[in-house]
């Protein structure tokens, strides 16, 4: 298993990698909440060439899905620019969160939106790094909350090599059983290739993205290892930072 984190100082990553002890981080490169411009990382160097690998999350602003043109046009713009700018640095991956539509918009519609994403930039040569489309905890017009929505999504973009990110903490306050979420998500994408083991602050099918380190939540522990070791893919922690390291070591224990 690869262990990971993300880390909260994007400015040092190699830091917070080396502190925990962990061989994977994950990152932001620009503020996530925010339309900044990219700018080079300070140790871009330094992890391209280096022995820690590298996810990069893209920022929380981006919707691929919205049927707005003023979020959806700079969303497309910019998962291009920063899957470029994660190229850059070594990156294996890029996550994305899934999105949405409004209330009483068509989540079809929304889904053709992120076909159209990968059509076009298929044209152009393809991503930077591979797209990992992460599924999300709230909203009835998301269009990766509830796995027969995903299994819609990637009838549309699955035939363009997108990735998966399972986060286990949004798949419980989805209203999606953990159990055997490993196998119920392989059939419909064929593959899993990250997991964010979190677990989660709040009760099962809340809607609420609310992270909890794996020992305290309302998720059985032993369940989220049985979903790191079954996901056969590297593992991330978005867990809080006070007991992150506890975290760490009950994944080394495994």
């Amino acid at each position: 298993m690869r262990i990971g984190a993300h880390v909260r100082d994007s400015s040092d990553p190699l830091g917070t990698a080396e502190a925990l002890g962990v061989d994977l981080v994950q990152m932001f490169l620009t503020d996530p909440q925010k339309w900044n411009k990219l700018e080079p990382h300070p140790q871009g160097e330094a992890l391209l060439n280096g022995s820690v690998d590298v996810v990069v999350h893209s920022s929380y602003v981006l919707n691929v899905a919205s049927l707005n043109n003023r979020i959806r046009i700079p969303s497309r713009k910019a998962v291009v620019e920063q899957a470029a700018a994660a190229a850059e640095i070594g990156a294996i991956g890029l996550v994305v969160h899934g999105g949405h539509v409004r209330e009483g918009e068509d989540t079809a519609k929304g889904i053709d939106n992120w076909r159209k994403l990968f059509e076009r930039q298929a044209e152009q040569g393809g991503f930077g790094v591979p797209i990992f489309v992460e599924n999300t905890a709230g909203g009835d017009s998301a269009m990766a909350r509830h796995f027969d929505d995903i299994a819609r999504l990637w009838d549309a973009i699955g035939e363009f090599g997108a990735g998966f990110c399972l986060d286990t903490c949004h798949a419980w306050a989805g209203g999606e059983d953990l159990v055997d979420v490993v196998d119920r998500i392989k059939a419909i994408t064929g593959r899993i290739d990250l997991v964010h083991l979190n677990n989660s602050r709040d009760e099962f099918d809340s809607a609420r993205d609310r992270h909890a380190n794996l020992g305290t939540g309302t998720i059985d522990a032993e369940i989220l290892t049985a979903v790191a070791l079954a996901a056969d893919a590297p593992v991330i922690l978005e867990t809080p930072p006070e007991g992150i390291e506890d975290d760490v070591r009950l994944l080394k224990s495994l």
